[in-house]
């Protein structure tokens, strides 16, 4: 019953609480009743499930017990024909029965025989017959020269190798494993273990439920094993056979009617033997707990409701109250009384989570009040310094365009070119918003650049360029992007040498890449120098004022508009040369960039 549906079937008229009990109730039964149900159904199939899953290990592990059995026979029939002193010779020796010669032989071959079943308990026999009609043996039954033209000798002889099979012997079942003996090539006899037959009904001994049955059957449908209390409603022996041949795969279950009457039928097929183990499991002895499981769970559900029902009667009236205390609350907030005292609500319910939610909107509310006219204080006072921001870089130019005037009027040179590359400088830093300069202004930064440090070292210093082609002059690349390198170049590199210090920037392209290479003849770095320069800048020495955060600042910008394998690599050796190497995307000056430095 959908939500809509029960708040049009409950009275309008009614009470909060009694909205509320009437709504826990119905969805209380409904719940109870569809739980119960799929319980119920989910039980039922638990049981077929357990019952398949028991009887499947069962089967399994009496299957493997009798492969172990069958491995050690034929370990044992491998230990016999391959004897060619005991057994191989005995059956070619031409000594005939009643001779010397033929007891002593026989005493020899059947102590062997005997020592090799000592401590087998669940062979009962072991036997080696020569088709020349010598036959021995140890264990039981007795065994002679007729054995020679049973079905059982000729079974044995058509498979050449391993086999097992049925024995029927008058005395006793038993299962044979029979291997040929071979010797030249040609077979001289056989070797026949016989398995008792009581380790097969003691390991096919599963019995689910006392009316269940099982069946063992060969590859011929022959029976090796069947249930001996099988119930009067039994299927007859045909119909058994008939199963095997409705499964597929190497094992499975299914339901299946068989003389009316539904079973679970569980299949396992050995690899080993080739047998076929099918577990019959009746259906109505297999659920007949589920009746009174049904009638448990109908109880439990009539007591579970009288709970729920009870239960409501007391959280609906708890709920209300604390509805009505927080209805009282919001009318205070919504006429605008923000201070009031609470009356705290304990409870930790759903009404007790939203009296928290609504003193944090409170609260919130109140922050946000007190944060709107700070903000607003704030807002006044970033505009006047926004105002002054714009007022200072003007003075600026004003003030350094005056000093060069001043230089010129004076007849000072110098001043007047260290104050125009400075004008310069400030331009590209402070009166440039683009993120984006072409390599030719990137160039000509560094020339206004050097003409200011030549006067700290009070000699020239001699910056050299290399382009590769004129056209690359043009292409695009970070803002001051090539000043703080060659600031680097100068200052650890040849700012130290008395003289023959230079500096080559060298622009190419390179596998579609834009490569710009700032080279100094000065001392070399190591590498725990040049690690320490990608840093944010040298211990001790604080960052240049127009590269930033310094060499590591170009190379993070780089990467983080461009990716990788974009950036800064350094090459040194000490007292040679350092090679700073800039990679980057041609981008020419149609091109429309989509990068943005974060």
């Amino acid at each position: 019953m959908k939500l809509s549906t029960l708040q049009r079937w409950i009275s309008p008229r009614l009470s909060i609480q009694g909205k509320i009990f009437i709504a826990f109730s119905l969805v209380a039964l409904l719940s109870i009743l569809s739980v119960s149900g799929i319980v119920y159904l989910n039980m039922r199939e638990t049981i077929k499930d357990n019952a398949v899953t028991s009887v499947s290990d069962s089967i399994r592990q009496a299957d493997e017990s009798l492969n172990i059995m069958l491995e050690e026979i034929d370990r044992l029939n491998t230990v016999v024909v391959t004897n060619k002193n005991t057994v191989i010779d005995t059956l070619l020796s031409p000594s005939e029965e009643i001779s010397y010669e033929w007891f002593l032989e026989q005493k020899r071959i059947e102590e062997f025989l005997s020592v090799l079943i000592d401590y087998k308990p669940y062979i009962s026999r072991i036997a080696v017959v020569g088709l020349n009609g010598k036959v021995f043996f140890s264990g039981g039954p007795w065994l002679d020269r007729t054995v020679l033209g049973s079905q059982m000798m000729d079974y044995t002889l058509g498979n050449g190798s391993r086999h097992a099979y049925l024995k029927q012997t008058g005395v006793s079942d038993a299962i044979t494993v029979g291997r040929e003996i071979r010797y030249n090539r040609e077979t001289i006899g056989v070797v026949m273990v016989d398995l008792n037959y009581d380790f097969i009904k003691k390991t096919y001994g599963v019995k689910p439920t006392a009316d269940s049955m099982l069946y063992v059957l060969d590859k011929e449908g022959g029976f090796v094993y069947q249930s001996e209390s099988a119930p009067s409603f039994a299927p007859p022996i045909e119909k058994i056979v008939s199963i095997k041949q409705e499964f597929k795969g190497p094992g499975d279950a299914a339901e299946m009617i068989i003389d009316g009457r539904t079973y679970t039928v569980v299949r396992r097929s050995s690899e080993y033997t080739g047998w076929t183990t099918l577990a019959l499991i009746p259906m109505d002895s297999l659920l007949s707990e589920s009746a009174n499981l049904r009638k448990l769970m109908a109880e439990v559900s009539v007591f579970v409701l009288a709970i729920v029902l009870i239960c409501s009667l007391q959280v609906s009236s708890r709920i209300t109250i604390n509805i009505r205390r927080l209805k009282s609350m919001m009318m205070r907030v919504k006429d605008g009384n923000l201070e009031f005292p609470m009356k705290e609500i304990k409870t930790k319910d759903e009404v007790g989570q939203l009296y928290h939610v609504f003193i944090g909107m409170v609260e919130e509310l109140k922050r946000l009040l007190e944060g709107i006219r700070i903000s607003e204080k704030e807002k006044r006072e970033a505009e006047l310094t926004a105002l002054q921001a714009q007022i200072r870089p003007h003075f600026l130019y004003n003030s350094l365009n005056t000093i060069k005037y001043l230089a010129k009027l004076n007849g000072v040179p110098n001043i007047e070119e260290v104050s125009g590359s400075l004008i310069e400088l400030m331009r590209g830093v402070l009166g440039n918003s683009n993120e984006y300069l072409t390599v030719r202004e990137e160039l000509d930064y560094v020339s206004s650049y050097i003409s200011i440090v030549k006067y700290k070292y009070m000699q020239p210093i001699p910056v050299y360029e290399e382009i590769e082609d004129e056209a690359l002059l043009e292409c695009r690349v970070p803002k001051l992007m090539l000043q703080p390198i060659v600031e680097n170049a100068i200052i650890h590199g040849i700012g130290s040498l008395e003289e023959g210090g230079a500096v080559m920037i060298r622009v190419c392209e390179e596998n579609h890449n834009l490569k710009i290479e700032v080279t100094d003849n000065g001392k070399g770095m190591t590498l725990e120098q040049m690690d320490l320069l990608l840093g944010e800048h040298s211990k001790g020495e604080a960052p240049s004022r127009f590269s930033g955060m310094g060499v590591r600042n170009v190379h993070e910008r780089i990467v983080r508009i461009n990716g990788e394998p974009y950036g800064i690599k350094l090459y040194s050796e000490l007292g040679l040369y350092t090679k700073v190497v800039i990679t980057l995307p041609v981008l020419r000056d149609t091109e429309k960039l989509d990068h943005e430095v974060i």
